[in-house]
């Protein structure tokens, strides 16, 4: 058991699976001698060589276009966008080649790509470098996105995500590269499980990313008031833990999901959705959703905490259903 940042634990993943295996490399912007915008790729550079820890044109297309390539002609491509905005600029190559040719080309090919991308708000980096994304990879067939909110969670995805023969898109929340955590297994984490972070009895909040420690901060505030919380981390956006969803609902009968997306069209209104239609029998209430609200996130700190959801929303939220 070790402890260790966010940033370190997905830096051990892709490490991990660099020494064992020739084909997989890292590319992006800074990615190299300079360690990541971010720092995550601190020391690859000279562990690995130039060869495998590229940096790239400032091109997100033609860093996605690449990845493709590679992924096509047998190697394990990591490539790094610095901030999921831009992944707009790659759109063409993922949507419309990545997730799709394992289809069209009968099975034949397998697209072994991974695409990493630092999401989310809460750094005062302004509205082109801080959206949550999600809901626009979940959307598209062929890819599958994971979303990890731990340090062991992002080692364990990692591993999984480069091990995957389809492109997996890799969600890390910028604002938590830093946050320490216990890492007691260097193990892949299977796609399509989730994890009770915190049991309870009385509401099921289903939370991603950062917004899983909101949820854990409300969840204890309210304990305080008699309310028993049960916290549950997808992980896996697709494929989704159906299971996990069903068995905490069988218990609480009550549920509210939290995104950090703006609340119009984002993903945790997929999660509300597929409760509604395939448990229904199981509620008590109707899911309430929780996000970000409809605008563009400001630079300005205190218009920032603004936009964004928190624990207080949680905290609001599940006392209308209890």
């Amino acid at each position: 058991m070790k402890k260790m940042t966010y940033g370190e634990a997905i830096r051990e993943g892709m490490s991990i699976r660099m020494r064992e295996n020739k084909n997989v490399l890292l590319f992006g912007e800074d990615v190299g001698a300079f360690g990541g915008c971010f720092g995550v790729s601190a020391g690859m550079y000279e562990e690995f060589g130039e060869e495998r820890v590229r940096d790239t044109p400032i091109s997100e297309g033609v860093i996605i276009g690449c990845a493709v390539g590679a992924a096509a002609t047998g190697l394990r491509p990591i490539a790094e966008l610095m901030f999921i905005d831009f992944l707009t600029v790659g759109m063409d190559q993922l949507v419309n080649q990545a997730a799709k040719m394992r289809y069209m080309f009968g099975g034949h090919i397998s697209m072994p790509m991974v695409v990493r991308l630092p999401a989310g708000a809460g750094v005062s980096a302004a509205a082109q470098h801080s959206q949550s994304l999600e809901a626009w990879v979940t959307h598209v067939p062929g890819l599958k996105v994971v979303y990890p909110s731990t340090p062991q969670d992002a080692l364990g995805l990692m591993l999984t995500a480069i091990d995957d023969n389809d492109p997996v898109m890799f969600i890390e929340h910028k604002a938590m590269y830093a946050m320490k955590g216990e890492v007691t297994e260097l193990k892949p984490i299977p796609l399509g499980k989730g994890d009770i972070k915190r049991s309870g009895e009385d509401v099921t909040i289903i939370a991603t990313g950062k917004m899983v420690h909101e949820a854990l901060a409300a969840s204890k505030n309210l304990e305080k008031e008699g309310i028993s919380c049960e916290v549950l981390d997808p992980r896996s956006l697709y494929p989704l833990d159906k299971a996990l969803i069903k068995a905490s609902l069988i218990k609480t009968h009550k549920a509210v999901v939290i995104t950090e997306e703006v609340k119009r069209g984002g993903y945790g209104g997929e999660i509300s959705a597929m409760i509604s239609e395939e448990y229904f029998d199981l509620l008590d209430a109707p899911v309430v959703r929780i996000g970000a609200l409809n605008t563009p996130i400001p630079f300005a700190i205190n218009l920032e905490q603004y936009a964004l959801p928190n624990a207080q929303d949680i905290i609001h939220a599940v006392k209308q259903l209890v």
